[in-house]
């Protein structure tokens, strides 16, 4: 079978790219494993699918932390008003939410992919449910794939798989066996946007408790490197949820000891407001014990690992608590540590951090620098951004880039 481009991926990037390439004329057949194409972009966002963020493309630069630059082209292209009006005029409305976070109106992250689709479907697009196994190549050319001990021929081809991080929903890294099979080069892979694990026993006790309207602070040693207010989860190995996962993008180099974070339990309070709110309570307890008289201040959970934490005597009567006692445990709640260890598994993590090296490939077209006529887009490039929609504006964009020069 012959066809003008073959797209390796049924994702974010390799949708996107199919239409984009259908678009200007090109027939194309996309190969994706999974029955459903889609399936990662379908969970994302908690299953409702933060499509981009609705801000400018400094704004975007300055929310990827990985290779930035490359990516000057591609958004110049496709920003993300242009991924809205793309998805607004495939008939899926569009929201901007906290932070310019920008939703389908539904909620729903399937309208997404099956909008992306049903316009694969309308321009023709051929869907081949097989896995690649290799890529062609001749004199430095490609030629094509093989996929179910089949030979595909085509003029070019686009890597868009994905990275190493969900692997359930297809993500195992085949773009990176794929593109080193031809020579490139691909930078150590790790775990972004993931869970962290922590050395404190008290996250275990912790586990489950979920913290709203929280402001995290991660340090580097005693360098505070990112703040945020936000949600955030306790869990049997340490600490998950939103706030997490972005402090997570902003560990390079994990090393015990080197990472930490202090987490304000009231940040809408000032430390002198958050003192006066204390004694208020304090007043209204006097007679009982120091674990009994701050019961409306913190979640029940956290009160025992709180009251452990700040040395005071859970027996203690409030009306012997000290000033200094009491100014103490204030900065406490302002400031609730917990030591970081690790990351999660990469299996765990949302994104992939590291890929194919930009170095190997051509910003402006997105194409091999090694191997004419092959392509890449999307989280398998040594690319990645913070939470917000970064990520998938990096996957679109990318993909736009490579569909004018398939």
């Amino acid at each position: 079978m012959t066809t003008d481009t073959i797209i390796i991926g049924g994702g974010a990037a390799g949708c996107f790219a199919a239409v984009a390439a259908a678009r200007y004329g090109k027939s194309v057949i996309v190969f994706e494993p999974n029955e459903k194409l889609g399936r990662k972009l379908r969970i994302t966002g908690k299953g409702r699918c933060n499509v981009t963020n609705n801000c400018s493309v400094n704004e975007l630069m300055e929310n990827i932390p990985v290779n930035p630059r490359f990516l000057y082209s591609s958004f110049a292209s496709l920003d993300s008003a242009g991924t809205m009006e793309f998805f607004e005029g495939l008939g899926v409305p569009l929201k901007t939410e906290r932070g310019n976070r920008v939703f389908p109106v539904s909620d729903n992250a399937n309208d997404i992919a099956d909008a992306l689709a049903a316009e694969m479907k309308r321009l023709g697009v051929k869907v081949i449910h097989k896995r690649v196994t290799k890529i062609l190549a001749e004199d430095g050319v490609c030629r094509g794939v093989r996929a179910g001990g089949e030979e595909y021929l085509s003029g070019s081809v686009l890597i868009a798989c994905g990275g190493k991080s969900y692997p359930a929903t297809g993500s195992t890294g085949d773009g990176y066996r794929l593109a080193e099979a031809l020579g490139h080069t691909v930078t150590e892979l790790k775990p972004s946007l993931v869970p962290l694990t922590s050395p404190d026993k008290y996250c275990a006790e912790l586990m489950g408790l979920s913290l709203r309207n929280v402001t995290l602070k991660l340090y580097d040693r005693d360098k505070l490197i990112w703040s945020e207010l936000g949600e955030m989860l306790f869990t049997h190995f340490g600490m998950s949820g939103p706030l997490v996962l972005s402090a997570s993008s902003h560990i390079r180099d994990m090393q015990p000891d080197r990472y930490r974070v202090l987490i304000d339990l009231k940040p809408a309070l000032t430390p002198e407001q958050l003192d006066a709110r204390i004694q208020r309570d304090f007043a209204e307890n006097l007679n009982r014990d120091f674990i009994n008289g701050i019961r409306k201040l913190l979640p029940a959970k956290l009160i025992p690992v709180a009251v452990k934490l700040s040395g005071i005597s859970p027996e203690l009567k409030v009306n012997s608590v000290t000033k200094e006692q009491r100014r103490s445990f204030g900065e406490l709640i302002k400031a609730f540590p917990v030591r970081i260890s690790g990351f999660r598994p990469i299996d765990e993590a949302i994104i992939t951090s590291g890929g194919i090296s930009i170095k190997e490939i051509s910003p402006k077209t997105m194409e091999s620098k090694l191997v004419s006529g092959l392509f890449f887009a999307g989280e398998v490039i040594d690319v990645d951004a913070y939470t917000g929609g970064f990520n998938l504006q990096i996957a679109f964009a990318t993909a736009n880039t490579a569909a004018m020069y398939l």
